[in-house]
């Protein structure tokens, strides 16, 4: 019996090591298998790159071409606009640059020691053409290592489509041609836009010249004389009496397309939209471009996903993170947006 016995917990000891020794080489096989595939997913998304157009070189466009290519995931890159570079670089309209637009500018390397413009209050003002021409010089020198094609006077129309090949098609296209561009109708997205008021009320503003019949709206007296043409006088404390506003006040409201990102199965083709392509106010006073520059801020996150992802639900839950932000960028605009980019 004891000697039954002896055999019998001998056998259970065999078992029980090779139980043991089982677990742990089931162990170590996943755990190779696990560093091996983390590994390679870890080099798949380190290579994965996708093609980008950018429809509009305006401020919101110039600026997405610069998340672009700071996301790392650029394959090739192409910006469109049908205006010429002489008419964008020409273009005098003022733009005011809150200090969170310039934070967000400073960190895609945007140099506003290199700007021509002033400063008040932690805002930046310039030209839009100004700032152009320095978004276009940063871009002209990332040609030396990235496929970087800046194609102006050239609009993106269904011939232009037709003319590209299937191996040209980007993955990613970023709409952000104003609010009166075409591109989004030629792509399928739906145009209808929602109107909603911020809360707020304006008067136009008038200066009357005795020595020009134009009449000079929305002026921002403490930059005019700095960004004045030669042929204008100057503005001084003298002519602020004669400064007219509109007698009736108008309500300030924000349009904002119902759809602001879709995806066109056929081509594998995300397709989203920037600045006043997507959200519009019914007044100048350059603030729009801050708000174009806020849709911007998910766009760099967006680009990594679109370019890493494995199959269509990756790409789907990219999209529902874009369109999320830009609802919230609606929603926060309408309770503080007037506030910090006007009044501050």
């Amino acid at each position: 019996m004891e000697r039954v016995e002896g055999h019998l917990n001998d056998g259970q000891e065999v078992q029980e090591r090779l139980a043991i020794d089982t677990a742990i080489n089931t162990l170590i096989v996943v755990l190779v298998y696990l560093v091996i595939k983390m590994s390679f997913d870890g080099i798949r998304q380190w290579r994965a790159k996708v093609s980008i157009l950018v429809v509009g070189a305006g401020p919101v466009g110039l600026t997405a071409a610069l998340v672009a290519v700071r996301s790392g995931k650029v394959l090739s890159l192409t910006i469109l606009d049908e205006r010429s570079r002489t008419s964008l670089l020409c273009r005098p309209q003022q733009i005011a640059l809150d200090p969170r637009s310039v934070k967000f500018l400073l960190a895609l390397g945007v140099d506003f020691d290199n700007i021509e413009g002033c400063w008040h209050n932690d805002h930046f003002f310039t030209k839009i053409g100004v700032f152009q021409e320095h978004v276009l010089s940063i871009l002209e020198q990332r040609k030396q290592t990235l496929d970087i094609r800046i194609l102006l006077g050239t609009k993106f129309t269904e011939e232009y489509i037709r003319k590209m090949s299937q191996g040209e098609w980007p993955k990613i296209i970023i709409v952000a041609d104003g609010s009166c561009g075409e591109s989004s109708s030629l792509l399928g997205v739906n145009s209808e836009f929602i109107v909603e008021s911020c809360n707020a009320y304006g008067a136009n503003a008038a200066l009357e010249r005795p020595d020009q019949r134009q009449v000079m709206r929305n002026i921002f007296h403490q930059s005019f004389n700095a960004y004045k043409t030669d042929i204008e006088p100057r503005m001084s404390d003298l002519t602020l009496p004669h400064l007219q506003c509109s007698r009736r006040l108008f309500e300030i409201v924000l349009s904002h397309r119902r759809v602001t990102s879709a995806f066109i199965e056929g081509d594998n083709i995300v397709v989203t939209l920037e600045g006043e392509a997507v959200r519009v106010l019914n007044f100048d006073t350059g603030c729009g471009v801050n708000l174009g520059l806020r849709g911007l801020e998910s766009s760099e996150q967006f680009i990594y996903k679109i370019a890493t992802a494995v199959d269509q639900s990756d790409v789907f839950e990219a999209l529902a993170a874009k369109i999320k932000h830009s609802k919230q960028v609606v929603e926060e605009f309408k309770l503080h947006g007037l506030l910090t980019s006007v009044f501050e």
